[in-house]
């Protein structure tokens, strides 16, 4: 396989990068100040007015929603073609921008409108929504105007094996009831966040992976309650709108919330995962990039006993 540039892909990395020069690399420290300023209020969670700036210009250049490929661009060009890259970008083209976004992990995904867990969420309601989901739902997460979250790690079972979720989603008159906890809960923290897709039982009954559902859980439902965000080594990872506990009691909702059909769980979170892996993947190599930059400036602008640290190699 051909892993070359294209021309579209030359031109976009070379509008990607003076973005970056001219607009996020200069907003990081405005953005660590307006993040230290929010905590010392008690607004941990807060999106800073920062990133609205960037979004806004960001739009303005074209550089959004460029993560949209295949069966998920097709369902949001039909929807409003004006809110993705024209035409769509294939995984291939749009790997090596995410690679230079992961240079700023914590302005320029969101930036461009193409953060976690957002991406995978537009994806999913793209390919599996109900045309009425998309329009309430995937419509303002494309316009980047409010966030999403996906549960579905659990902290009583292993849920490295995904057919061990016990969160359950029972029918009840005209909709389902949903009971559970989650944790890991991607952007559930964040204060943008309006909407949660939520994975459970449907199906006691059933074996292997039809036991197991998608559906969408309003952040505001009575029942829902965000528990706290977790931490890793004692930090909580802020850029994203953070990884909760959430926990769902008697939560209800209408049956038109649920994704596809009952059952379809696992087929809908493969479709999500997917793409992800390749910018998550990419974004790591940026910020390895940018770590291996940082570590090669150190080495040859710092001098010892009169060498720089690169001649002492």
């Amino acid at each position: 396989m051909d892993f070359g540039y294209d021309a579209r892909t030359l031109d976009l990395r070379k509008q990607l990068l003076t973005f970056m020069e001219e607009r996020v690399y200069p907003a990081e420290a405005v953005y660590a100040e307006q993040v230290e300023a929010d905590v010392a209020h008690g607004r941990t969670w807060e999106r800073v007015p920062v990133t609205a700036d960037l979004k806004a210009d960001a739009r303005r250049r074209g550089l959004w929603n460029l993560f949209l490929t295949g069966k998920a661009a097709k369902a949001v060009s039909a929807l409003d073609p004006s809110l993705l890259a024209d035409p769509p970008l294939t995984n291939l083209q749009y790997a090596p921008l995410a690679e230079i976004t992961g240079w700023s992990p914590a302005l320029a995904p969101e930036a461009l409108n193409c953060a976690a867990p957002d991406t995978g969420n537009m994806e999913l309601l793209a390919e599996f929504g109900s045309p009425e989901q998309q329009e309430r739902w995937l419509r303002p997460l494309l316009e980047g105007t409010i966030r999403s979250a996906f549960c579905m790690t659990e902290p009583d079972v292993a849920s490295s094996d995904a057919t061990n979720i016990a969160t359950t989603i029972n029918r009840d008159g005209h909709g389902y009831v949903v009971n559970g906890r989650k944790w890991w809960s991607s952007g559930a923290m964040s204060s943008d966040c309006q909407i949660l897709i939520v994975m459970g039982v449907t199906a006691e009954a059933a074996e292997g992976h039809g036991r197991h559902s998608m559906i969408l859980v309003p952040k505001d439902t009575p029942g829902v309650t965000v528990k706290r965000g977790m931490r890793v080594f004692g930090y909580t990872d802020g850029t994203h709108g953070g990884h909760a506990e959430v926990v769902f009691d008697h939560v209800k909702v209408p049956k038109e919330n649920l994704i596809a059909g009952e059952g379809d769980g696992f087929a809908i979170a493969q479709a999500r995962l997917g793409p992800g892996r390749i910018h998550h993947c990419m974004r790591q190599i940026g910020a390895a990039e940018h770590a291996l930059e940082l570590m090669c400036r150190r080495a040859t602008s710092r001098t010892a006993f009169g060498k720089t640290l690169a001649e002492r190699g």
